[in-house]
């Protein structure tokens, strides 16, 4: 007899994207315990969707809780819903055990603060990133975990045409 498969994780992920086109990623800290696996691996923001909650709201959120970013304005959202499946060594490991992987919702916002305004430390929630930077777009595939890659290229092909500098005001 076999078990159902284990469900995705409703989740969103955010490309921030600044007046110069660049995207904001963090450096996720190389620890043993991470679902990632081993390993230094750069990301954008991404999170879970409470029960009930607004995707584009669970997104502002999640960026919030992640990196102290508040100054955003949403410009796109992914057309679908894009699906990755952890490794299966992994899965007992994350969520505790309970998701094959995840099913993410892709927002672009516009960042409209200043980099001062970036708090990895945040009271209350746990850190997700040990650093953070303005990366090109092009770079984003190659720096985030191998089993997460072919949604980061989908997401990177919904995006692009925003990844271009803004005129100042």
């Amino acid at each position: 007899m076999q078990s159902e498969p284990l469900a995705y994780r409703p989740c969103v992920g955010v490309m921030v994207l600044n007046r110069d086109g660049r995207v904001w990623i963090g450096r996720r800290p190389d620890a043993p315990a991470e679902p990632e696996g081993p390993g230094t691996w750069w990301q954008m923001p991404q999170g879970g969707i409470d029960a009930s909650e607004d995707p584009a709201k669970a997104a502002l959120r999640e960026l919030e809780e992640e990196t102290g970013i508040r100054s955003v304005e949403i410009i796109a959202e992914s057309p679908a819903w894009y699906t990755y499946d952890l490794p299966a060594e992994l899965r007992p490991r994350a969520w505790g055990g309970r998701y094959r992987g995840q099913k993410q919702k892709w927002f672009a916002a516009r960042f409209t603060g200043s980099d001062e305004e970036v708090a990895l430390v945040r009271p209350g929630h746990p850190q997700e990133f040990d650093a953070w930077r303005w990366a090109g777009i092009d770079e984003l595939v190659g720096l985030i975990v191998p089993f997460k890659r072919a949604v980061y290229e989908q997401v990177v092909r919904d995006f692009a045409v925003l990844a271009r500098p803004r005129s100042q005001p």
